[in-house]
């Protein structure tokens, strides 16, 4: 349980929550630059979609507008009512012609698997939206509400996610003891880096990242700098595991047993930078200190 909220942290809050503001219908036709830097026209309020990324899935429906797919990715799992809709590949094994046969007047893509081309061709309205920084949570939550005609849904969904990140950091900020953590997102090994979103929410959660901002965002790295960096706190990877690796004995980490692997239903949820990116950093916090939540 959360301790008692500080007076500054309710007044932070009430802020953010002020700052909803309503806002004005979308104007068709709409003209956006998408992630692929293509201009798309979107000429009418889009009732048929098929978002091919399962962070965009959540976030339409986030925006209230779940009625509107009809089509998503093989991974797409959230909400529950979204498992239920057909199913037309992922972004490396995409099923085109099921996505031409549910006759969408909107595929929302990722800028990655290079569907924009040939659903354009088949004269399927096209638009790229790929969320990959902290901030991008934000600006593409407000980039589809616009395209869907959710705009306030889109404010309202920012403020609800500033505050549940808020309502962690007032807790983590000033611990006096931030572990220097590294966190494994594949046994190649990569790894995150500070700028990217999930390396922020690792800074937020009262983390300090062992994995320097130079490698980039999702590095591979060698494993002989996790040994030379020691880190006080490994994540994303089991105990057995690491003790099995050369050298990695020898880590603060592993001779204290501070080695935690991500529960699976946290570890999806912090990989998808959407609407439950509160909840994910939540999660995440209560594993770095798990002291803060007694």
């Amino acid at each position: 349980m959360f301790n008692r909220p500080r007076p500054t942290l309710i007044l932070a809050l009430s802020g953010l929550l002020a700052g909803a503001a309503h806002a004005a219908p979308t104007r068709y036709p709409l003209t956006v630059t998408d992630d692929l830097g293509r201009k798309v026209t979107v000429k009418a309020e889009p009732m048929r979609v098929i978002s091919v990324l399962p962070s965009n899935t959540e976030t339409i429906c986030a925006l209230g507008a779940c009625s509107k797919l009809i089509g998503v990715d093989t991974f797409s799992d959230f909400p529950a009512q979204v498992t239920k809709l057909p199913r037309v590949g992922g972004l490396y094994d995409p099923n085109i012609e099921a996505m031409i046969a549910l006759k969408p007047d909107l595929v929302i893509v990722s800028k990655y698997g290079k569907l924009a081309e040939p659903l354009t061709r088949a004269g399927i309205n096209v638009v790229a939206v790929n969320p990959e920084s902290y901030d991008d949570i934000f600006t593409k939550t407000l980039l589809l509400g616009k395209i869907l005609n959710r705009q306030t849904q889109a404010q309202q969904v920012i403020t609800t996610v500033k505050r549940d990140v808020a309502r962690v950091e007032v807790l983590t900020r000033n611990v006096k003891s931030k572990p220097l953590t590294y966190f494994e997102i594949d046994p190649t090994p990569y790894s995150i880096g500070p700028n990217s979103f999930m390396g922020v929410l690792l800074t937020k959660a009262g983390a300090r990242n062992v994995i320097p901002a130079a490698l980039g965002d999702f590095p591979k790295v060698d494993p002989e700098l996790i040994v030379k960096s020691n880190p006080a706190l490994i994540l994303g990877v089991d105990l057995k595991t690491v003790q099995g690796r050369p050298g990695w004995k020898a880590i603060q980490a592993v001779k204290t047993g501070r080695v935690v692997e991500i529960p699976m239903d946290l570890n999806t949820v912090l990989g998808r930078p959407g609407p439950r990116i509160g909840q994910a950093l939540l999660g995440l916090a209560k594993i770095v200190h798990p002291e803060l939540f007694k």
